[in-house]
């Protein structure tokens, strides 16, 4: 007889959590960038990412948002399109939960859930700049062959096929989608 899945705990906090997932609205705009200012060191729009999402519009179907019980932002998810090496793909992030949530696996939730809808979408690729030991556990690998721009550790360079193949041949530089 199978013994209970590791997950079964996992699953429990989150059934528990009552949370609505649901895509971020225009009007959401100011509460998830407050959780986001909360969640993240000053700064956090200086980095390199930031300059890949610059006058770009986010892609609206995997943005998503997970209000609790009182209505308010429990967790936030957003993507971006970018190029790499010409080829299409999504930039995730950020990802974040409210401090007084983490632990009740709402960011595995938005991952997955997102992971989900851009297959669903037809997306081939993502990347995402963040810690290996975290992401792993959502399928991403590193991207040796794929560079972003400085000032970015590229042991942080993590990418996830969404169709089978999806990075196969696929490197370069990180650019901005085509605005135009």
């Amino acid at each position: 007889m199978l013994g209970p899945s590791p997950d079964t705990g996992r699953r429990a906090r989150i059934l528990e959590a009552r949370v609505d997932l649901e895509q971020e609205e225009p009007a959401d705009w100011w509460e998830v960038e407050a959780l986001y200012d909360l969640c993240f060191a000053p700064g956090r729009t200086a980095l390199s990412s930031y300059r890949l999402r610059d006058d770009v519009k986010p892609v609206g179907p995997l943005c998503l948002c997970l209000w609790d019980e009182t209505e308010a932002l429990a967790g936030v998810i957003r993507y971006w399109p970018i190029r790499v090496g010409g080829a299409r793909a999504l930039l995730l992030g950020p990802v974040a939960v409210h401090p007084t949530r983490q632990g009740e696996g709402l960011a595995g939730l938005l991952i997955r859930e997102s992971l989900r809808r851009g297959r669903k979408l037809g997306w081939e690729r993502v990347m995402l700049v963040g810690d290996y030991p975290y992401y792993r556990r959502f399928g991403f690998e590193k991207l040796p062959g794929v560079v972003m721009p400085p000032p970015t550790n590229p042991e942080r360079v993590l990418g996830l096929e969404l169709q089978p193949g999806g990075w196969d041949g696929v490197q370069g530089d990180v650019t901005r989608w085509d605005v135009s």
